[in-house]
């Protein structure tokens, strides 16, 4: 004889709709989403806004910023990259921030969106922050973290790919 052990500590409403737990769980990553889709827009912006960080050298440029963090950072060859053209390397992460803030709050192209802005936050927690002492201090790890539950989920609600999705389950005629 198998026991079954009941996992579940709620009870739905009898209309099929659930309990306010249940909704919650739906919407649980919409936050995250928000926080970081308008962070990388503002950062994007940031960026392509600041008159000083896109250039090769000077106070608050993208180059002096690389320059400084090189020999701290943990893959000084990635800082080397970024050296060859440093303005370019700094459009590349502003228009990047950009395209993936744009796509997160959206909610278009979800997981790829969410999968850029893990990446760029890698790239800056290897290269700009990681010297942080301790490492909390640094805030690229931490939106590293965040970006995953992101690219496992993506946006399942109010977006732009659950509409489409929606879109061709009618078209195939499933209601579900």
């Amino acid at each position: 004889m198998t026991h079954s052990m009941r996992t579940d500590t709620h009870t739905p409403y009898p209309d099929g709709r659930g309990d306010w737990r249940d909704t919650a769980v739906r919407y649980a990553l919409l936050p995250l989403r928000i926080f970081l889709g308008v962070t990388f827009i503002y950062a994007g912006l940031d960026k392509l806004t600041d008159s000083a960080f896109m250039k090769e050298a000077g106070s608050g440029s993208v180059g002096d910023m690389m320059r400084a963090v090189r020999d701290s950072s943990a893959v000084p060859a990635l800082v080397d990259l970024s050296l060859k053209n440093p303005v370019g390397f700094g459009y590349a992460i502003a228009f990047g921030e950009l395209a993936v803030g744009i796509g997160t709050l959206l909610g278009l192209l979800a997981r790829l969106a969410a999968l850029g802005g893990a990446l760029i936050s890698l790239s800056l927690w290897l290269t700009v922050s990681w010297a942080s002492d301790p490492y909390y201090y640094g805030n690229d790890l931490a939106y590293l973290m965040a970006w995953i539950p992101l690219v496992l989920a993506g946006a399942p609600l109010l977006s732009v790919d659950a509409a489409l999705r929606a879109r061709r389950r009618r078209r195939r005629g499933e209601y579900r």
